[in-house]
């Protein structure tokens, strides 16, 4: 079956969507911590739900990964264990600049960052965009980040605005979310690395699904430093009490801690497995897979933020810049979907 880019982007839209509701959950649950939370959650996105969805969909995936040369799946797990890094940086910023410009930035140097280091390693960047319709695309993109500093300056300003008499700590947030960027970026080379277990799937059968393979070993890595890191904060924390249902006026609120927990989880995974399906579909502008999936991410985050009414008591200043912002981001996928057309 050929490669469907506009699919593929429709695709993108899906995970998209589903990451920018995966902290949702978090506020579901009832005398717990963000520790506790985030074990559990991070049990699913990276270990659990991965490995079902490979299982599930890859024909013959354990004798795929035992066909696989070790140095591609230490690498693929190594960048993927900095992506680790990445996300526990991601969540020190917000405290301190608060989700909206985290997000901004973050996401926003990772889209460019995930976007040209894994071409400018490949070699031959330019000859990416001298394809047919590939200068429509590189439009799309500069677009979409143009898009994106537009929100970060929106966001910038709602946090100012709402936060002058808190602890709204610009420098430590802003080192902090750059480096979550920077690290996030890693995430798509560590992908782009482990092409070659993806191909062994393709070959055994895999079909559209053939990423299923590789996102197991990238995220484990992930799931290996958020894992030493948190559980040395849960019980520094005294967190294990949390778990003991003797501790709840009600037994179930333990097991709904846990539901809500395995399904922000599991909305996490499910942005990279729509990721991974829209990826294939992209066929020769798979190279624009992550700057449309981050940018794609911001503006849903954005709308996620107006639905919970984050954005209320704003000055109407601020508030026309974000749909500046809104708006950039719609045209820029607009010019996307167009440029893969041709």
């Amino acid at each position: 079956m050929a490669p469907n880019p506009i699919e593929g982007i429709a695709l993108h839209a899906i995970g998209a969507g589903s990451a920018s509701t995966c902290y949702l959950p978090y506020h579901k649950t009832k005398s717990w911590s963000w520790v506790s939370y985030w074990l559990v959650q991070s049990l699913f996105a990276w270990i659990i739900v991965p490995l079902l969805l490979a299982i599930t969909t890859v024909p013959h995936f354990f004798e795929i990964i035992h066909q696989t040369p070790r140095n591609i799946l230490f690498t693929t797990f190594l960048l993927g264990a900095l992506y680790g890094f990445g996300g526990m940086s991601f969540g020190f910023a917000t405290r301190f600049i608060g989700y909206s410009l985290t997000y901004s930035i973050s996401i926003g140097l990772s889209a460019v960052f995930g976007t040209v280091l894994p071409l400018a390693i490949k070699g031959n960047l330019a000859g990416y965009f001298e394809q047919p319709g590939g200068n429509i695309v590189l439009a799309g993109m500069i677009v979409a980040i143009a898009g994106v500093a537009v929100c970060g300056w929106a966001g910038f300003r709602k946090e100012k605005e709402l936060n002058k008499n808190t602890s709204f700590k610009i420098r430590p947030g802003l080192l902090l979310a750059f480096v979550a960027g920077l690290l996030s970026g890693i995430f798509n080379l560590s992908l782009e690395h482990g092409q070659p277990i993806s191909d062994l799937a393709a070959q055994h059968g895999a079909g559209i699904f053939e990423d299923n393979a590789k996102l197991i070993v990238a995220t484990s890595g992930c799931f290996a430093v958020n894992f030493i890191w948190f559980i040395i904060l849960f019980f520094k924390e005294k967190r294990a009490k949390e778990f003991s249902s003797a501790n709840y006026q009600q037994s179930g609120i333990l097991r709904k801690n846990l539901l809500w927990s395995a399904l922000g989880g599991t909305m996490w995974c499910f942005q990279f497995f729509f990721y991974g399906l829209g990826h294939v579909e992209m066929g020769r502008f798979q190279f624009a897979s992550w700057v449309i999936h981050m940018s794609m991410l911001i503006f849903f985050s954005f709308l996620v933020g107006i639905g919970m009414k984050e954005w209320k008591n704003i000055s109407r200043k601020t508030y026309l810049l974000l749909i500046v912002a809104m708006v950039t981001l719609a045209v820029s996928f607009c010019i996307l979907s167009y440029g893969t057309m041709s």
